[in-house]
């Protein structure tokens, strides 16, 4: 994968060592041997990991938070800090086309931070769709399968971004603080318990 090291471990392996995810582009030489120490260290099979438990329907949520930053050139778009507990879908694909791209290719813990994005609506629903496409790239999903999804985001991404509004209005969360311990519990259920969200 072709992840540069501020995608992967600034929300990994940065704050093992003490260091700010802001400081992830210093030169300075004892920076960047903390950070090869943590990377070399026992920590490493995690890095990049995503942690998720699910409902019994497909319907994930993260057991440990996950964070994008732009590269060098995408300044005009904010990070994003994707919270233990948010529940996800991954990517929403009609199922008729899941045969040719499923829910959790390559391209899920893009759509985790495009879902999020669209949950919170922190930042222009245009930044969301582009940080998606950026993500996309950065993971080699291949050009084609970029561009069907980015295009897809683009053009039917209205009405998820309007609907996530109108779910937000009415009082419907998406982080929670307590998981159910029953493998048979269903999101339904227990999105109407208001003390398990944070």
């Amino acid at each position: 994968m072709n992840i540069s090291r501020r995608h992967l471990l600034a929300g990994v392996v940065l704050p093992f060592v003490g260091l700010p995810a802001a400081q992830a582009q210093s030169e300075d030489p004892a920076v960047i041997a903390r950070w090869m120490e943590a990377w070399m260290s026992d920590q490493k099979a995690t890095v990049g990991n995503l942690h998720l438990s699910r409902f019994v329907e497909p319907i994930y949520y993260l057991l440990k938070p996950t964070i994008w930053l732009p590269d060098k050139g995408q300044e005009h778009l904010k990070s994003v800090n994707v919270p233990i507990g948010f529940v996800t879908d991954f990517a929403s694909i009609p199922r008729v086309f899941w045969s040719a791209l499923p829910p959790d290719g390559k391209y899920t813990h893009p759509a985790i931070v495009h879902d999020y994005l669209y949950w919170t609506q922190t930042a222009p629903r245009e930044d969301a769709d582009q940080i998606l496409k950026i993500m996309m790239e950065d993971f080699s999903v291949n050009v084609v399968t970029v561009g069907l999804i980015y295009s897809a985001v683009r053009t039917f991404g209205g009405s998820a971004w309007d609907e996530n509004a109108k779910l937000k209005a009415s009082g419907e969360r998406r982080i929670l603080k307590t998981f159910p311990e029953d493998p048979l519990t269903t999101w339904e259920q227990w999105k109407k318990r208001p003390e398990v969200f944070a």
